[in-house]
């Protein structure tokens, strides 16, 4: 059953969420195919289309990628952070998504599953801001209909990355071709506590848009 949201309101309350994902109640495999379905109708270049996608259920998987997230996790949190001028949206919410962060890094292996974005190839280390662009540009506009997705369907997820330090281990336990293939994320899916996401505090359009020239 979809919500019924206009297109705004999906855009402006699709948040990453921690707290607020339900650890309880199992998500169903047709489900997270469907949002997976959905996200396959975003562009990619040349229409590649050289995504693959793990889904992952099983405790011991789970807990093992926790443990991936949870080694990178400790000491980034841990590390000073941006210090916004006074007044800044950004500093009024830095401790609230501290909070919710490090609530994920304590339940990650309970969320009802994990889904790992791929895609086929991988981007050489002295490659060119073209070449990144490129690459990550053809899957990351499905990573966010994906997210678009399970809001649509009351489901909910977070864009973590930080289990890529260790993406040739996650690699070796999934027996995903390190070599060939590059994880993008590690996306925690679970039914969300409640519907009634808000639009999140930004800065103003006004201050980010520049007119011609930087």
């Amino acid at each position: 059953m979809e919500l019924p949201l206009t297109a705004r309101e999906l855009l402006t309350t699709t948040r990453s969420v921690r707290k607020r994902l339900d650890l309880t109640r199992p998500v169903e495999r047709e489900l997270i195919e469907e949002c997976i379905d959905l996200a396959l109708q975003a562009p990619t270049g040349s229409n590649s289309q050289m995504w693959q996608w793990i889904v992952v259920t099983d405790p011991e998987t789970k807990s093992a990628l926790a443990d991936m997230y949870g080694k990178h996790f400790d000491p980034y949190i841990g590390a000073p952070g941006a210090v916004w001028p006074d007044g800044d949206v950004r500093a009024a919410s830095q401790e609230a998504v501290s909070s919710s962060a490090t609530y994920l890094r304590e339940h990650f292996a309970e969320v009802p599953a994990m889904v790992i974005p791929c895609q086929l190839g991988r981007v050489g280390e002295d490659a060119d801001n073209f070449a990144m662009s490129s690459y990550y540009g053809s899957i990351l506009p499905a990573v966010w209909s994906f997210m678009l997705a399970l809001r649509l369907h009351g489901l909910a997820s977070a864009w973590t990355t930080l289990h890529l330090p260790s993406e040739r281990e996650a690699a070796e336990l999934l027996g995903i071709p390190f070599d060939s293939v590059t994880q993008v994320g590690l996306f925690p899916v679970a039914y969300s506590i409640g519907t009634d996401f808000k639009p999140a505090k930004r800065l103003p359009a006004a201050d980010v848009i520049r007119w011609e020239r930087w």
